[in-house]
């Protein structure tokens, strides 16, 4: 496994944990379908459907973590989250949040959560 697969594994787990602490259900982790993957899919406390995009960028990096999900990605991520909610037969109220993992320079990670990050 390369550092890159790695790193973005650890920031996955990380966000996963935290929704899991806030009272989230993670109800898959890199789900994989013809557009592309979603990181997270998770219910929220109030039953909303969440596609979560995790981004991850070092101590050094240039640019917010959510610079990243540009037009392109959120189309891939939005035509992902359609099949994935018509494959399940779900018909519920759904949004995209991204989950920004930083490396703090002591090691550490941190999240910071963007709920209904775009449409």
């Amino acid at each position: 496994m390369n550092g890159t697969k790695a790193s973005g594994d650890q920031g996955e787990a990380l966000a996963g944990r935290y929704l899991e602490g806030r009272g989230y259900k993670v109800l898959e982790r890199q789900w994989r379908c013809r557009f592309g993957e979603l990181d997270i899919v998770a219910r929220s406390p109030d039953g909303i459907l969440c596609f979560v995009e995790v981004k991850r960028r070092g101590s050094g990096s240039i640019g917010l973590p959510r610079e990243f999900v540009d037009g392109r990605k959120q189309q891939r991520l939005r035509q992902a989250a359609g099949l994935y909610m018509g494959m399940h037969g779900l018909d519920c109220p759904a949004r995209f949040d991204v989950a920004e993992i930083y490396g703090e320079k002591d090691g550490g990670l941190r999240v910071v959560y963007l709920e209904d990050a775009f449409e």
